[in-house]
């Protein structure tokens, strides 16, 4: 079995790149993934699902030197599911896509999906 994540979508801001003191480099973004599909009355309903991102070392690099908020593109990587607990003992749960590879679909003007 293999963890793999495939999807197309628009960033929905600018990618935020943070160096640490070893060096390593992590860059994250959001990315919207449109689908279509017809609903009990037949009328064709849009449904946004929003994906976190994250990249690291030159990975990172290369997405914060080329990935543009809502500039369409595709994206390889795999699921992690973080967990952890706050200062005020509150537990949380958060799944990101760790990215390995990326195209670019979009060179000029914004078009739809």
């Amino acid at each position: 079995m293999r963890n793999s994540v495939i999807l197309i979508g628009r960033p929905g801001a600018e990618p935020e790149t943070r160096t640490f003191n070893d060096n390593r480099i992590i860059t994250r973004f959001s990315l919207a993934v449109n689908e279509t599909h017809r609903n009990a009355n037949h009328e064709q309903v849009k449904d946004t699902q929003w994906f976190n991102v994250v990249a690291w070392d030159k990975t990172a690099e290369r997405v914060a030197l080329a990935v543009k908020k809502g500039k369409r593109i595709a994206i390889d990587g795999a699921l992690r599911n973080n967990e952890w607990t706050d200062s005020n003992g509150q537990r949380h749960q958060s799944t990101e896509i760790h990215l390995n590879n990326f195209i670019l679909l979009d060179w000029g003007k914004e078009q739809n999906d």
